[in-house]
């Protein structure tokens, strides 16, 4: 009989999207089954040039729109992830800012991740080559499972 591998930390990455919230149940599921942590990461992509903004505005401006996503990622993890999660002692929160393949590669090299799961937006044709994929993007450079979920009922052509 073959033994499959234990996933002691299991690396749920979310754009807070339908497609991430497809994936949800399939990464807490491998925590649960293998009784391991469940980290939920969201990174906020850069806007290019975005701290010229400052230049525009006031800092204590700056620091409120700052507070004000914060918030707003805070609440979404709850409402979409953290209630229906009834033992949250083995789920931690991550949230990161910077380019989103970087930051999720640089996550399971400092916390030693075990499997990252993901959704995909099955972008196809112009859009795939002009937005490219996070997905694609962390299967080419990780150096450990990647397991990516499609969105049931989605065609794959957006």
């Amino acid at each position: 009989m073959i033994e499959y591998p234990k996933y002691k930390k299991v690396l749920f990455c979310t754009d807070f999207s339908e497609n991430s919230d497809c994936a949800f149940d399939y990464a807490f599921g491998v925590a649960k089954r293998d009784e391991g942590i469940l980290y939920i990461l969201h990174v906020i992509p850069e806007i290019p040039n975005q701290y010229y903004s400052v230049l525009y505005s006031n800092r204590e401006n700056f620091k409120k729109i700052k507070k004000a996503i914060q918030e707003n990622i805070d609440e979404r993890y709850q409402d979409q992830y953290l209630s229906q999660i009834k033992d949250k002692t083995k789920v931690r929160i991550v949230t990161r800012s910077g380019g989103e393949d970087e930051e999720i590669l640089k996550f399971i090299r400092k916390e030693n991740v075990d499997i990252i799961v993901m959704g995909t937006h099955g972008r196809t044709g112009l859009k795939h080559v002009f937005l490219g994929s996070v997905a694609e993007k962390i299967i080419r450079r990780s150096p450990i499972p990647v397991f990516v979920i499609p969105c049931k009922g989605k065609t794959g052509r957006t």
